[in-house]
């Protein structure tokens, strides 16, 4: 089932007109929640954000936060998702193309949930990174429709054998295509700061508390591809990838080219915050 506006629909009813503007201008915004046994994972942070990405782009959001929450728990539901993520997206609304602002489109609200188990594989042997130029707007922090710049930089990290690709600005690394990243050196955190030039990622913020709670010392700031060559571990964070280590950047190993003792203490704080079983 998906959900269309306020209604549960099978997809095959769902009609998206052409019209819409998230189809000829990529004008709306969307989040992907996470689902454990059947429970969204930190939605207050989730809808913090799509607040925020509304507000900054101007779309009025069509319900409050009480009633999208009953409607994805709704669509939650009739699915019968136990592990997943569930996908949103909010459109300006469906109008004649024209670049201002239409005065009598409503927004339009889809979403639909996904069945995603753990990428167990990764999380525990890691992943290949290669950098790339970020170049990417300077509204990163909004969660919006407009990802061809992902989409391309993604693409190039798969072209070249890898898995994910790490951008930079003149040489300051910011994050990934897909997810956000962070480097370990003589046992302490580091990620670029949360400010425009990157997406205020929720797992992200998870990550930074439970490292706070683990006596990690952290640090948000910008950092150098130099830097990075000198790291001992790396990690990125996102919702489907939660962490995963980074074992090697443009062919070279990180630290020992394996998962270090910071990423595996984080990993295990994380599952125990999921309730994952470990034994």
């Amino acid at each position: 089932m998906y959900l269309y506006q306020h209604q549960l629909l099978p997809k095959d009813e769902v009609a998206i007109s052409p019209d819409d503007r998230a189809y000829y201008f990529g004008d709306g915004i969307y989040e992907v929640f996470r689902v454990y046994n059947g429970v969204l994972f930190e939605p207050e942070g989730h809808y913090r954000r799509l607040e925020k990405s509304a507000r900054e782009v101007r779309i009025p959001l069509p319900y409050g936060v009480d009633k999208l929450h009953s409607l994805l728990l709704e669509l939650i539901g009739a699915n019968r998702l136990q592990e997943g993520t569930v996908y949103m997206q909010i459109s300006r609304g469906v109008a004649p193309r024209s670049h201002p602002f239409p005065q009598q489109a409503e927004p339009v609200v889809m979403a639909y949930c996904s069945e995603v188990s753990r990428t167990l594989k990764s999380m525990q042997g890691g992943i290949r990174a290669v950098t790339a130029d970020d170049i990417r707007w300077l509204k990163c922090d909004l969660k919006t429709l407009n990802l061809l710049a992902n989409v391309m930089a993604k693409q190039h990290a798969l072209d070249q054998g890898a898995d994910e690709v790490i951008l930079h600005r003149n040489g300051t690394i910011t994050e990934c295509s897909a997810s956000n990243f962070m480097m370990v050196k003589e046992g302490e955190l580091f990620t670029h700061p949360a400010n425009h030039l990157i997406l205020h990622g929720i797992t992200r913020e998870v990550v930074l508390r439970l490292a706070r709670q683990l006596d990690i010392r952290c640090h948000e700031r910008a950092f150098s591809i130099e830097d990075l060559s000198s790291a001992e571990e790396a990690f990125i964070t996102g919702t489907v990838t939660e962490i995963t280590p980074v074992v090697t950047v443009d062919g070279k190993p990180v630290g020992r080219g394996e998962p270090g003792p910071v990423t595996r203490r984080l990993q295990q704080a994380f599952e125990q915050l999921i309730g994952i079983d470990q034994a």
